[in-house]
């Protein structure tokens, strides 16, 4: 079920987060994402629209978004390739024309995901912090663009 993030969520997201950010960016280091984990909870979530989607009584995906940018995008791996994440970006991207994202061009988890959706590679650029690649992808409804992430 998709509803509205809340406070008292924030215990079971930072826990999906986690488990999912742990396959999908087995390069980063601990301290760099111990460091995200503390600016998602402390910086992030309370400047973004923020959507659960709730099975079995709890919490097990999740989209942030910042104005038009999905700025975190995570299911829990136990319940990926079920359709959640497509319907969490399906109900942010509904009122919107454009979305774009930011993803690691190491994550084949999300560029895999993100491809099939229909993103397209906007630009390239380097991570500071980690020194990764990182890809700006775009998604607008009813784009024909072919470039794959």
């Amino acid at each position: 079920m998709l509803r509205n993030y809340r406070a008292e969520d924030q215990d079971e997201l930072m826990a999906t987060w986690a488990a999912a950010s742990k396959i999908a960016h087995p390069f980063l280091s601990d301290e760099f994402q111990q460091k995200v984990g503390h600016d998602i909870a402390n910086v992030y979530l309370p400047v973004t629209e923020n959507w659960v989607w709730e099975a079995d009584g709890r919490v097990v995906g999740f989209v942030s978004l910042y104005g038009n940018e999905i700025g975190g995008l995570f299911v829990d791996p136990s319940f990926q390739r079920q359709g959640i994440g497509k319907a969490l970006v399906d109900y942010v991207g509904n009122e919107r024309e454009q979305l774009e994202v930011e993803v690691f061009k190491d994550n084949v988890i999300g560029r895999a995901f993100y491809a099939k959706y229909g993103f397209v590679l906007k630009e390239e650029s380097v991570h500071e912090e980690t020194g990764f690649d990182l890809l700006r992808l775009s998604f607008c409804r009813g784009s024909t663009e072919a470039t794959a992430p």
